[in-house]
């Protein structure tokens, strides 16, 4: 396009996409951090061709039909590309805004978008309803009820039971303090996420979050009216229930400094609710906090014990590339006595997991993990060590599959386990 001919004038809900576009120089330096890319080699599969993409449904030169839909269906969202990026192309924010215009359009209208809008909407935001389901799936699993089920269940509803773990004890997953209170010397007081799936299937990790902050001397509280962050929601291009969900906690925090999460997921979620709620959501963004980024900035407190383990750390894609953590949980992990921390060959890629990627698009989250079980094989670690539900699910998985040995836990659980052998008699 030359200077003497005028700019497009995009329709008011493509100006977003375009003004973001413009940025994108096309420099392919995105290329080589992109999943999908690194499996099919094409480049509408790229992040520079899928800005493309956008682009040119912005501009109006091509139909927001079904190749844009495949193609943002089929990226991960990961938000590597962002990281690699010299020019900062906010493609993350792109990337939703197209996924809500294809919502819009109609384009997604197969039956695994419909059962997962209907989860996302009636079933995920509601505590209630959610933990009724996760009771039912206890009494399940407890009977063994589940491997006779999954037996005919249909293969894409048999790629969800292999990821599910077991679902801890009802009264584990029902213990929720409002308050906990801090140990020794007082530091300051947090507020925390509890969030929707953490409490269900990953209850110990969550107490085991509350425990380390209370031994590192904070005071920790869980504001009631807080819930949902909205990260699944927005992945799937429903603007409207993430909107909704971030407003919901931008009222419950209101009188907290500081709010602590242990789903790096959701941290990417609060750190966007500027985006979601412009002019106001920007509070919430700034008070948000990963669980490892909070104590390594603050310090951790000793005494520390040891757990004689070689430790791989894996990064979640929303911590290193939405929220710019990488080196905090490495830190904290490095000061663990007799803990070995592992490099292995590709802990800054996706796993595959994705929010809900791994159930609409299971070929490819399946393609995606293999890569990084290559890495970990060869690694050979004691324990793989991750921050987010999706990813712990999905290497859990992936780790059983391959008969690895490693165990697959949250750093925070980690540092609980250091600090009971502290306390432990000697």
């Amino acid at each position: 396009m030359d200077e003497s001919t005028p700019m497009p004038t995009p329709p008011p809900e493509w100006s977003d996409v375009y003004q973001r576009s413009l940025d994108c120089v096309h420099c392919g330096l995105c290329l080589s951090s992109c999943p999908t890319y690194r499996v099919t080699g094409r480049e509408q599969s790229s992040p520079r061709g899928r800005i493309y993409l956008m682009r040119g449904a912005a501009e109006g030169r091509i139909s927001a039909g079904e190749l844009l839909r495949d193609e943002t269906s089929l990226c991960l969202g990961c938000r590597a590309c962002e990281t690699a990026c010299p020019s900062g192309v906010g493609y993350g924010a792109m990337l939703e805004r197209a996924r809500e215009e294809v919502q819009r359009a109609g384009l997604r209208q197969d039956a695994p978008h419909r059962v997962e809008r209907f989860l996302l909407r009636k079933l995920v935001p509601h505590p209630r309803r959610l933990a009724a389901v996760f009771d039912l799936l206890e009494w399940v699993q407890r009977l063994r009820l589940d491997r006779v089920v999954a037996r005919v269940l249909p293969a894409r509803l048999r790629e969800a039971h292999a990821l599910l773990p077991p679902v801890p004890p009802r009264a584990l997953r029902q213990e929720r303090p409002e308050r906990v209170a801090a140990e020794g010397a007082p530091r300051g007081r947090v507020g925390v996420l509890v969030g929707c799936v953490m409490p269900e299937l990953f209850a110990p990790t969550h107490a085991a979050t509350l425990r380390v902050l209370a031994a590192n001397g904070f005071e920790v509280v869980a504001p009631e009216g807080q819930g949902c962050c909205g990260a699944l929601q927005a992945h799937a291009g429903d603007a409207d229930t993430a909107r909704e969900l971030a407003r919901r906690n931008l009222e419950a925090f209101a009188d907290v400094d500081v709010v602590v999460n242990d789903s790096a997921g959701c941290g990417a979620a609060l750190r966007d609710a500027g985006h979601w709620l412009p002019g106001e959501g920007e509070a919430l963004a700034a008070k948000s906090r990963d669980v490892c980024e909070w104590l390594d900035e603050q310090g951790l407190r000793g005494p520390l014990g040891p757990v004689e383990a070689r430790v791989c750390y894996d990064d979640p894609c929303h911590l290193l590339h939405g929220q710019g953590v990488g080196a905090a949980p490495r830190r904290l992990l490095e000061a663990v006595p007799d803990l070995e921390l592992v490099p292995h060959a590709d802990a800054a890629a996706c796993c595959g997991a994705a929010g809900t990627y791994n159930l609409t698009q299971p070929a490819m989250s399946r393609a995606v993990l293999e890569r990084k079980l290559d890495a970990l094989a060869a690694a050979d670690p004691d324990i793989v060590a991750t921050g987010n539900p999706g990813c712990l699910m999905q290497l859990r998985r992936g780790v059983a599959a391959r008969g690895l040995r490693a165990e697959v836990l949250h750093p925070v659980e980690i540092l609980d386990r250091s600090y009971v052998a502290a306390a432990a008699p000697r």
